[in-house]
């Protein structure tokens, strides 16, 4: 597994605003779009192309395009909704899935309640969106589901990160076709599995705490 940090000053800046427990939900959800355009072009540095001749107003040239099949947008609900605008704004031919999660706030283990893609993914690169790879069990039950169907190219992009998401995943994970993009690896996890720093539930903070 491949993790890659985002070092710019832009993601940098809009990630301060949105720890800040003074950023209301519109503005909060108005920088996670921002921000996760910014991780979306790093993510999609090695998105598969094919060669395309064209016709320029002055001459006959050659130029690439988005190879088949196309890549897969996954969402995990309910937080990954939020950043799903950010990421097909940059790459809008994409196709998108949606995959249904929840935690147990006492065993941190995550299960399915619902999907909405393809049953064969063969051959698809597949970026899934998740604000926050916190204790990991999420997005490695995501991701193990995603390589079932047969992706084989699985990039997570997630607002932020703590220290023992990564090593869930790096374990859990080992071997597999995954890469994370993240703006940030933050310190630790607190008893109640939030990330520290961190900003808090991101779910709620985009939504308000329904339910």
């Amino acid at each position: 597994m491949r993790i890659h940090v985002v070092d710019h000053p832009l993601v940098a800046h809009k990630l301060t605003t949105l720890r800040d427990k003074r950023t209301d939900s519109p503005t909060f959800r108005r920088l996670a779009d921002e921000l996760v355009t910014l991780l979306a072009y790093e993510a999609t540095r090695d998105v598969r192309t094919e060669q395309v001749d064209i016709e320029t107003p002055v001459t006959a040239t050659t130029g690439v395009r988005l190879s088949h099949p196309r890549p897969m947008v996954v969402p995990i609900l309910r937080a990954g909704l939020g950043m799903l605008d950010g990421m097909v704004r940059l790459l809008p031919t994409a196709e998108v899935g949606f995959l249904g999660m929840i935690r147990d706030e006492e065993t941190l283990q995550a299960s399915t309640y619902a999907t909405r893609m393809p049953e064969d993914l063969s051959g698809r690169q597949v970026y899934v969106l998740d604000p926050m790879l916190a204790t990991g069990g999420t997005l490695v039950a995501a991701i193990r589901e995603l390589i079932a169907r047969g992706a084989d190219d699985v990039t997570a992009l997630c607002l932020l990160a703590a220290p023992q998401g990564v090593e869930l995943m790096e374990r859990e994970l080992a071997g597999a076709p995954v890469t994370v993009v993240t703006s940030s690896v933050d310190e630790r996890l607190n008893e109640q599995g939030y990330i520290v720093p961190g900003l808090g539930d991101a779910g709620d903070r985009m939504y308000g705490a329904a339910g």
